[in-house]
């Protein structure tokens, strides 16, 4: 078995945390976050971080559980609308926001991750999302300077991974997880099926495991509902 290989979770981040690091995690709401992952971040009592995540999860449960332990100093998202705690600590001056446009939050990540210092986008221009930034005409249309995001570790969910740490998503539990996991110093993957070395088609592998420091099969998954609409009777 490859020395990527991790049984735990907890293992898994063993010698990779410290107080005031940035931290990535991949996910969409509920769907694609590497919850184990998360809980053994929580268990570590590491603080002050900062967190890039599309959003922070829920009151109890995923990113919500590191909130709850005020583990989190400051979140780089797009979202925010399901944790009640999000909106208590952010009115209270417990936490700190950078809010970026989902679509510019993902393009920073992908930035990162592939060595791009910056781009220019017309998103947000003229908007409290460009205060502050540099601003310049292309073609007569006025852009913003954005700036792509690493992390001290990448914290990612798959479907399938072999001991090597190529990787394949699932459908929408893709989201952000593939750009989360190149734009890491070190990321660990969390996988629901960890296979064979070889067994994976290599043209179905969407993130290669040149990306993957660590890697574990995952286990007690919960299929969790963000929120539930039901129709009347």
């Amino acid at each position: 078995m490859s020395a990527k290989v991790f049984d735990t979770a907890r293992e898994a981040l063993a010698g990779l945390l410290f107080d005031g690091m940035t931290v990535m995690s991949g996910g969409f709401g509920l769907c694609g976050i590497p919850e184990n992952l998360i809980a053994a971040l929580q268990l570590s009592g590491v603080t002050e971080l900062t967190v890039i995540s599309n959003n922070c999860g829920v009151d109890d449960f995923g990113l919500g559980l590191l909130l709850h332990q005020r583990q989190i100093r400051k979140m780089v998202s797009s979202y925010v609308g399901e944790n009640a705690t999000f909106e208590r600590q952010y009115l209270s001056g417990a936490l700190e926001i950078e809010f970026s446009p989902q679509g510019t939050l993902a393009e920073r990540i992908r930035a990162g991750g592939a060595g791009i210092a910056g781009f220019y986008t017309k998103t947000g221009v003229g908007t409290v999302v460009a205060e502050g930034k540099e601003e310049k005409l292309f073609d007569g249309e006025p852009h913003i300077l954005e700036t792509g995001l690493t992390a001290d570790l990448a914290l990612v969910k798959a479907w399938r991974g072999d001991a090597e740490g190529n990787l394949v998503y699932r459908r929408t539990a893709r989201n952000f997880n593939p750009m989360i996991a190149m734009a890491g110093k070190i990321t660990v993957a969390e996988v629901e099926e960890l296979v064979a070395v070889g067994s994976l088609d290599p043209d179905q592998i969407h993130t290669p495991g040149i990306f993957v420091q660590r890697v574990l099969q995952g286990k007690d998954y919960q299929k969790r509902i963000e929120k539930r609409t039901l129709r009347g009777n």
